[in-house]
């Protein structure tokens, strides 16, 4: 099932996975012939690495890819100084100081620095999720998020409050905990002067004192 049309047309577009294109020189197989293409080079490039066998067309790339054999860390952002293999790679960094957004989601116009960013961001659309619970029947579009599920199997709270030491999954449960000491109350009512510390506090309030349905 999708949450909306253009969901479920950029679900349909998607190739099963029994039609999926296989390499004929190994055993992977992918979702489209552009990527199987990339692929290929693999096997057909000129320059050989004799670390691993991977090919490559240019000796430039070749290079490149030794480095990850080697350790060199060659390039450094000028800004951060964080250090990258390859100068591709510092390229696609620097986005992320200057704000540049190239790649646009063709569904709602996102734009992101990373085509690895988007193509996490297709998920929404498509409803894919890749990352599933070993333990139940969840499963999560961001591997991100099933690492933060799993925590519910584990009881593993790494989140702690240095005031009165009760745990938490998630930070973000651990901030919202923290207003009860602190005594902020971020959420405030638009129809009257009250105010809470929690967003749900808000809600529970507008739908019982006003009628207020969210």
């Amino acid at each position: 099932m999708c949450t909306t049309k253009n969901s479920l047309k950029v679900h349909q577009k998607r190739p099963t996975r029994e039609s999926w294109y296989s390499c004929t020189q190994c055993e992977k197989r992918y979702s489209s012939s552009t990527a199987l293409c990339y692929h290929m080079n693999i096997h057909r490039g000129k320059y050989k690495c004799t670390e691993c066998g991977k090919c490559f067309q240019t000796s430039h790339a070749l290079a490149d890819h030794r480095r990850r054999h080697s350790g060199e860390i060659p390039f450094e952002c000028s800004v951060c100084s964080k250090p990258f293999t390859t100068s591709g790679e510092l390229v696609r960094h620097s986005r992320i100081h200057s704000g540049e957004k190239l790649y646009i989601c063709h569904v709602c116009d996102t734009m992101f620095i990373q085509y690895s960013h988007l193509n996490v961001h297709m998920r929404i659309h498509t409803a894919e999720k890749l990352y599933k619970c070993h333990m139940c029947d969840k499963a999560f579009s961001h591997e991100g998020n099933l690492k933060h599920h799993m925590r519910v199997h584990t009881g593993d709270k790494p989140y702690e409050c240095y005031v009165c030491g009760k745990a938490f999954y998630w930070s973000g449960r651990l901030n919202s905990h923290l207003r009860v000491h602190t005594g902020e109350k971020p959420y405030k009512c638009s129809l009257c002067s009250k105010s809470f510390c929690q967003s749900s506090g808000l809600q529970k309030h507008e739908l019982l004192v006003h009628g207020k349905h969210n």
